[in-house]
């Protein structure tokens, strides 16, 4: 590795712990780095480390278990929208290509119209991801083999479909407790995670990188186009299997407890490659590393900045396209090669 590279590293790493600090410590009970230590050395083991039950509730109960889902979600979208722009070939696509957030967001408003709340959101948002992913492959296969171009079209499909049956579902329900649930899921949002659906999808997107990670190299070959990749010996059809199976896997997971969150998957893996160029086998982890950091650093100024927490989707849209169009003006195109 380079000693420029090296650094770009060490970098990312350190932006990744200081923004995972500022989300612990930042909130109208500030907590200082040392208190946030010994809070969670206190509330894990048991033992006194002279910090007040407030401070370890706070710490322990609320901020550490958003904290570790932001980074793990912001990592899981950046990973997968990193793996679809070089599987499809396209800089313009991101985790949603294939229909996973929509499928996701109907099963979501679905279980609230069906049960009054959002209790049974995340189970619901995860199957229905799965089952738009698998739709999607079904419309591929209708036209013969499913090509890149026969997913993507077949996953445009599919999001249409489940962004009608949405908005239907947002026609039926009742305007004064139900829309309005159903509206504040599908903006993004964090404040809703609980201890009690955190395992499964930690467990879930933590398989789906593992997966990504694991595939690196296939993801290099197979962005070269599929006759390149199947001279090279590569099992082009399983190769691709395995890969959307990863980043389904992390979009659902991260999808199903924090709703729709846009543009992670998109700028992220961009500005990844124009700091380390695009072997993804540097990318991806790279790519993992700054959408952790900056989800969780969005999620911050989202429930600081107003006394009324601001929706995730809201900010990362306010702060993503003016960006992106910076990252256009300034490199000219000139990244994705």
């Amino acid at each position: 590795m380079k000693p420029r590279n090296g650094l770009k590293w060490l970098a990312a790493i350190a932006i990744l712990l200081g923004a995972a600090l500022i989300s612990i410590g930042v909130g109208r009970y500030p907590v200082t780095p040392v208190e946030i230590v010994l809070s969670i050395i206190q509330g894990l083991s048991g033992h006194s480390m002279g910090m007040s039950p407030e401070a370890v509730a706070i710490v322990v109960g609320n901020r550490l278990p958003r904290t570790l889902a932001g980074l793990l979600v912001g990592a899981s979208l950046a990973a997968s929208g990193c793996v679809f722009q070089g599987l499809f070939r396209n800089p313009l696509v991101s985790q949603g290509v294939l229909g996973v957030s929509s499928g996701a967001g109907f099963g979501a408003a679905l279980s609230i119209l069906l049960f009054s709340g959002t209790v049974m959101a995340p189970p619901f948002a995860f199957v229905f991801g799965l089952c738009a992913v698998w739709l999607s492959f079904c419309v591929a296969r209708l036209c013969g083999q499913a090509t890149t171009l026969m997913l993507v079209l077949g996953g445009t499909i599919v999001s249409s479909i489940f962004s009608a049956l949405l908005s239907l579902l947002k026609y039926v329900a009742d305007p004064y407790n139900q829309l309005a649930s159903i509206v504040f899921w599908n903006m993004g949002s964090l404040a809703s995670v609980e201890s009690a659906v955190l395992p499964a999808a930690v467990a879930t997107m933590l398989v789906g990188m593992l997966l990504l990670l694991c595939s690196a190299s296939w993801i290099n070959v197979l962005s070269m186009g599929e006759g390149e990749a199947a001279s090279l010996g590569i099992p082009v059809q399983r190769a691709r299997v395995v890969v959307i199976a990863g980043a389904t896997l992390a979009t659902a997971g991260a999808v199903s407890i924090a709703g729709t969150i846009g543009w992670i998957g998109l700028i992220i893996p961009h500005m990844a490659r124009f700091l380390i160029k695009s072997d993804n086998r540097r990318l991806l982890p790279f790519s993992m590393l700054l959408g952790a950091a900056f989800l969780v650093l969005v999620d911050t100024l989202c429930r600081t900045l107003t006394g009324a927490e601001i929706p995730l989707g809201i900010m990362t849209s306010l702060i993503g396209g003016p960006f992106f169009i910076y990252l256009l003006r300034r490199y000219k195109g000139g990244g994705w090669q």
